[in-house]
């Protein structure tokens, strides 16, 4: 017990730290550049706490459950030896986790706001609410084919560099194509996607099963879905736009 609450002390230190920065610039910047006082300071004080908190629980839970359960899962699947069991569950993994994802909802209901708002799709919330929907699963599928890219990657060791560096060309190709109204979108698809339920869980995947795979380091192999997880939603939102 004594230990437990040690740790989390250690942890909240750590993120109150992380957080300086930012505190120290908005402080600076309100006080001596616009020079006003912080509206509701309680308020703000009450709020800086919780997220100090929150990110404090954050990085324990991903050290105490997601991290292992990960890895745990990228073993399992190596032993049992099923090439086929393991992307079906890279790309479920990919697809669920990138569903839930907070930044994504919220970037495809602006998206849909906007769309909405220039003519692109219905003024009506049914409309809006279809293209939000239809936006979240493009995305979602691509991360799960992501995943699925760099779990082959690592079986197969091919070079990182090679596919990332023709999936930006092949972005940039399809830029010059897309209609103009989907090009930001897709760009940001890319960045919220990776985001706090993705990240945790597809690098344990990929550091479990490259420490799990005989002639893999999990340093040299294991990283690098995450790239995939950004390129891919450009490519399939691109895609989108130019088919829709």
């Amino acid at each position: 017990m004594t230990q437990a609450l040690a740790g989390l002390a250690r942890r909240s230190a750590d993120a109150l730290r992380d957080l300086a920065p930012i505190i120290g610039v908005i402080a600076f910047f309100q006080i001596v550049v616009l020079q006003q006082p912080f509206p509701n300071l309680a308020n703000i004080v009450v709020g800086l706490l919780c997220v100090i908190v929150g990110l404090t629980l954050f990085i324990q839970g991903l050290e105490s459950g997601l991290f292992p359960l990960g890895e745990a899962i990228a073993q399992g699947f190596a032993r049992k030896g099923s090439a086929a069991a393991l992307l079906a569950f890279a790309f479920c993994l990919g697809f669920g986790t990138t569903v839930a994802e907070p930044a994504l909802i919220a970037v495809a209901a602006k998206a849909a706001e906007v769309a909405s708002e220039a003519g692109a799709i219905a003024g009506d919330e049914a409309a809006r609410t279809d293209y939000a929907f239809a936006l979240r699963m493009v995305v979602a599928a691509s991360v799960g084919a992501a995943i699925v890219l760099g779990v082959l990657r690592i079986l197969k060791n091919w070079p990182i560099h090679r596919l990332i560096i023709g999936g930006y060309v092949l972005v940039t190709v399809m830029t010059a194509f897309a209609p103009d109204e989907i090009i930001g979108v897709a760009y940001d698809s890319g960045g919220v996607t990776t985001s706090t339920i993705t990240v945790p869980l597809v690098t344990a995947l990929g550091v479990g099963l490259a420490a799990s795979i005989k002639g893999r380091n999990p340093m040299l192999d294991g990283f690098g879905l995450i790239a995939f997880a950004s390129l891919t939603p450009i490519i399939f939102v691109l895609a989108y736009g130019m088919a829709v």
